[in-house]
């Protein structure tokens, strides 16, 4: 089932599987924003002060990040996907599985935007949810005649109860941010938080698993090379302003992604998936 409807003042569709299962996703930004297993729980975060009216990108759920990461390159932060209207395409039901897709093309980029990325591409989101498993595809594809670097990442907010209780398995033999000693690369196969904390993991060699509040969430990823973990810690929380004082210890960060931009050759297209389950 899939309705029309608004998150905040901003137009969005939920899909609903038989089994109660639901998603939200918002057409700003094509941006999962509601995820609720069919036990009703809601398992993404969305921060209380996130501006939900379109003036900037909203504070928690899934940010669709294309086609920079962070500040590395010369556009806008994190891309302009996640500030861009998407169109709604197609939604059913797929064995059991509430689906729907959405799709983002150049010539749906305002003109500045488009000013400053002179490529023609297609992205596609796809959303599938049932029982206790979400699965999200990102399809990006090179439409035009010359070639493209991109980067790439879904950055997901997880709900979780409290910060310092929660940890990560699955990080073995990775490697954390460029501006890491030597001495600290190593392996890890158990991180906790304290407070603050921002790492990029490269080459992820297989699933991760996060264990909070008595749950244990299994996430799969194909596609997506890297993996980064962040939290703002109550220092960084306080200059946010679309975040509380109060909110960092409820969510933890965990994105899959493309860190090194790829070139994208003109007609191809790449696919990085997703698959999160409860078990």
């Amino acid at each position: 089932m899939r309705n029309t409807t608004t998150f905040g003042q901003l137009p969005a569709v939920t899909i609903r599987a038989a089994d109660g299962a639901e998603a939200t996703v918002t057409l700003y930004g094509g941006h999962l924003v509601s995820w609720r297993t069919a036990d009703g729980q809601q398992r993404l975060f969305c921060s209380r002060d996130s501006a939900l009216d379109g003036s900037r990108a909203i504070r928690g759920g899934v940010p669709v990040i294309f086609p920079q990461f962070g500040a590395r390159g010369n556009g806008m932060r994190h891309g302009f996907a996640r500030v861009s209207t998407w169109q709604a395409g197609p939604h059913g039901v797929d064995d059991g599985a509430a689906f729907a897709e959405f799709s983002l093309h150049h010539t749906d980029l305002p003109e500045a935007i488009a000013a400053a990325w002179p490529y023609a591409f297609t992205l596609r989101l796809r959303v599938r949810v049932h029982a206790h498993k979400l699965e999200l595809s990102l399809t990006v594809q090179n439409t035009g005649d010359q070639a493209f670097p991109f980067s790439a990442a879904l950055h997901t907010y997880y709900n979780i109860d409290q910060l310092s209780t929660a940890r990560i398995e699955g990080l073995q033999h990775v490697r954390y941010s460029d501006d890491t000693p030597q001495d600290a690369l190593q392996a890890e196969e158990h991180l906790q938080f304290a407070d603050k904390l921002d790492r990029i993991y490269y080459q992820l060699p297989g699933p991760l698993s996060l264990h909070a509040g008595g749950s244990v969430l299994k996430m799969t990823q194909q596609g997506f090379t890297d993996a980064v973990v962040w939290n703002p810690g109550a220092q960084d929380a306080a200059a946010l302003p679309d975040l509380d004082d109060d909110e960092y210890p409820h969510f933890i960060c965990i994105e899959p992604a493309l860190i090194q931009p790829d070139l994208l050759a003109a007609g191809a297209e790449w696919n990085g998936r997703q698959q999160l389950e409860f078990i």
